[in-house]
């Protein structure tokens, strides 16, 4: 399996690299995307050492600049014919103040979120060459809900909401994304999202408030945290089992519980194929590239040949 992992140089993203990495004799490719070459490079050198897979590469992308993703995209496709698993999980956390992109977008939305959905159309057709069934994969969480006369969150902010509006988008896209290539007669993908059970132990910890800190060791002395590798082998089975079973997954919001995998009921706006379409289209005015675009509408033509879609 050849899985590119967002976010892989900590938290959760690095649990399943590393977990991924030491399954099946060592044999599988792992592609860190992360926005710091240090971290990365360390990174792969770390997991190197632990598992002897030496099938570990680093890309760098900083996901707050749509021009590095960009950069980011080419050297992938330059370099892979095809991927047969995304983790879609980088992203921010904890922040004391409202941050802006160079692109002028709230970070919390970009990052976790808008350039990750640029990310994944670009690398479509990559999946579609997987021999296994490739398989996207959501980090996500429940609740939330989209601020959209307020997207940007100029007017009300919080770190949470900012988090909980980009999980509500990746939900979203996830299901159109479902959706879509299965109206396009596309079933070798799957497109799902997944919620750990637990709270991952990560560096995010070494970033929060004092108070928050403190209350969150005491959470973890009475067992409320799972650690990144602890995460990384209840996630790998995902992106290791075979094409029907993670076909079945599609479209779906996934968790684990005492050792099963178990889907998950979202609310109703989720699945609402308008509130999707609306935030499809305003995902790709934010985007503003036209091979982006180009992507999106493509997609949406070949569901159209097949079954009757409203045009976006």
């Amino acid at each position: 399996m050849r899985v590119l992992v967002t976010g892989g140089t900590n938290g959760m993203g690095k649990g399943v690299a590393r977990a991924l990495a030491a399954r099946d004799d060592a044999r599988h490719e792992i592609i860190i995307l992360g926005r710091s070459s240090e971290r990365g490079e360390s990174t792969v050198h770390e997991i190197q050492s632990a598992t002897r897979n030496t099938n570990l590469s680093f890309v760098k992308c900083d996901l707050a600049g749509l021009g590095d993703v960009k950069r980011a995209i080419a050297e992938i496709r330059a370099e892979k014919r095809s991927l047969d698993g995304v983790f879609i999980n980088a992203g921010l956390g904890y922040a004391a103040e409202r941050e802006e992109t160079e692109d002028g977008m709230v970070a919390h939305f970009q990052v976790n979120y808008l350039s990750q959905f640029m990310l994944t159309l670009h690398l479509l057709d990559l999946l579609e060459r997987s021999e296994r069934g490739g398989r996207v994969v959501f980090n996500v969480t429940r609740g939330g809900s989209i601020s959209w006369d307020d997207m940007q969150m100029k007017k009300k902010w919080s770190y949470q909401a900012g988090i909980q509006q980009a999980m509500v988008a990746k939900r979203m896209f996830y299901g159109r994304l479902h959706d879509l290539s299965r109206r396009a007669g596309d079933v070798r993908t799957s497109f799902y999202g997944f919620e750990i059970p637990k709270t991952v132990w990560s560096n995010q910890v070494n970033i929060i408030p004092g108070t928050m800190r403190a209350m969150a060791t005491v959470v973890k002395w009475f067992g409320g945290f799972i650690s990144i590798d602890e995460c990384g082998e209840i996630m790998a089975p995902l992106f290791l089992e075979d094409q029907a079973t993670s076909l079945q997954r599609s479209g779906r919001f996934i968790t684990s519980t005492k050792g099963r995998f178990v889907e998950r009921e979202d609310v109703a706006a989720v699945s609402d194929r308008a509130l999707q379409e609306r935030l499809w289209n305003i995902s790709l005015d934010l985007c503003n590239d036209d091979d982006t675009r180009r992507i999106a509408n493509a997609l949406i033509e070949r569901a159209q040949s097949q079954h009757e879609v409203p045009p976006t």
